[in-house]
């Protein structure tokens, strides 16, 4: 059962700060070997890109791999979450960290062995694949020990945060260990931090969700995340979150490269992923009495709006205060979403639901590359920015449409089909 005694309540109405998170009891138990563990998720692609260059000599290799390593990660996390939720998380962690590390070391053995093309694509499925979600898993944590309480907006903020430090801090390490010591150093790096921050997260059983009986799971074995219309929405308005990563990480780079300043690269996607620390820091400390999907709504068009000025900068200040003002729109989109997924998904299938947002954002990420690297080599430098506009747009549109579908259940409510009444009905 979920442990009440954690729940955390502040006097006065007053916001609970990250403090009175982090001082929940137990939490740290699986906040530092989940940070271990998820640092290499991070770290996967640009290992990939800079390892498969190294040894193909092309680019467009290299990427391809990469994207295949990300799209099969999107297609089989919903599927991980989804034993977690049956199963527990330390069942589906164990073997699932054992066969990531080993694809990995298998991609790189391939890879410097100079083998054929089609053979680092095979082996990119599986390491994509078996890509351990510790993040939802964390979320799902959360969850267990915050049930009811006012922090579990602030836990969202904070995981939030924490995923941008993340891909952040990621990509700039593997660079550094493929360019500083070994263009293979960065993906077995990331093999070895996936095994041992895996294994310590596993370790941490008190703390995972508890597992339904086998009697409740064949009552509710219908019941999956996906079945939710609420997580469909979110999950369309994730890919476009997704569509904004990708599209900025492939325009900023033709950009600085076309205006012979290919070092600012870092430095403007730096200034995009500080705007979305920041904001979630920020969003995470307020005391919303905004309705979540309300504030979806709202923050998602502001985003939309943002993101649709970027093709149009022609100036490398303007294109670095749109880009922070695009990364201040983001964290509470993510924040607001992953918080609506507490409110209208069963207890038993948000690791599920959170793994499926996790995976579109991944999806859109690897689509958004692709597309933008298309555009940038066929239309005009700065045209991938296309890319983020088109996908957030459409997101909002179809996120407008089906809004109802992200009102959470009122509590009590009768549902019209007999099942919680609980004073006796007349039949004619």
């Amino acid at each position: 059962m979920p442990q009440k005694d954690t729940v955390t309540h502040t006097p006065g109405g007053k916001r609970p700060g990250y403090g009175q998170l982090l001082r929940t009891r137990g939490a740290w138990t699986f906040l530092l070997p989940g940070f271990a563990a998820r640092q290499p998720f991070a770290m996967l692609t640009i290992s990939i890109v800079l390892l498969v260059q190294h040894t193909t000599g092309s680019y467009g290799t290299a990427g391809a791999v990469s994207a295949t390593t990300g799209v099969s990660m999107a297609l089989f996390a919903p599927y991980s979450g989804k034993l977690a939720d049956r199963f527990g998380q330390r069942a589906v962690l164990l073997p699932g960290v054992l066969v990531h590390s080993v694809s990995g070391l298998t991609l790189t053995a391939l890879a410097l062995s100079g083998a054929p093309t089609w053979a680092l694509f095979a082996a990119a499925v599986p390491t994509g694949a078996s890509t351990p979600q510790v993040g939802p898993m964390v979320r799902a944590r959360w969850g267990v020990k915050l049930h009811g309480s006012p922090l579990m907006q602030t836990a969202a903020a904070f995981e939030s945060v924490t995923d941008e430090f993340t891909f952040v801090l990621g990509p700039l390490f593997a660079t550094a260990l493929c360019t500083g010591i070994d263009p293979a150093a960065g993906l077995l790096t990331e093999a070895a931090l996936t095994l041992v921050g895996g294994l310590l997260f596993a370790a941490q059983k008190g703390t995972q969700p508890p597992v339904a009986g086998l009697e409740e799971h064949a009552r509710v074995r219908h019941t999956s995340a996906l079945r939710v219309p609420g997580v469909r929405v979110l999950i369309v308005t994730f890919l476009g979150i997704g569509s904004v990563f990708g599209g900025m990480q492939v325009s900023l780079a033709a950009y600085t490269e076309s205006i012979g300043e290919p070092g600012l690269n870092g430095v403007l996607y730096g200034i995009f992923a500080a705007g979305n620390m920041l904001s979630g820091l920020v969003c995470g400390a307020i005391a919303w009495k905004v309705a979540p999907q309300r504030r979806l709504l709202v923050g998602y068009t502001a985003l939309a709006v943002m993101a649709s000025g970027l093709w149009a900068a022609q100036s490398v200040v303007l294109l670095a205060g749109l880009g922070l003002l695009v990364g201040v729109c983001i964290a509470p989109s993510l924040i607001t979403g992953y918080t609506l997924v507490e409110k209208i998904v069963p207890a038993g299938s948000r690791t599920e639901a959170f793994t499926w947002l996790t995976g579109a954002v991944a999806l859109g990420q690897a689509a958004a590359v692709s597309v933008a690297g298309q555009l940038e080599d066929r239309l005009w430098d700065g045209a991938g920015f296309l890319v983020p506009m088109g996908g957030t747009v459409l997101a909002l549109v179809v996120m407008f449409l089906l809004r109802s579908r992200l009102v959470p259940p009122s509590v009590g409510r009768t549902v019209a089909r007999g099942v919680g009444h609980r004073e006796p009905v007349t039949v004619d």
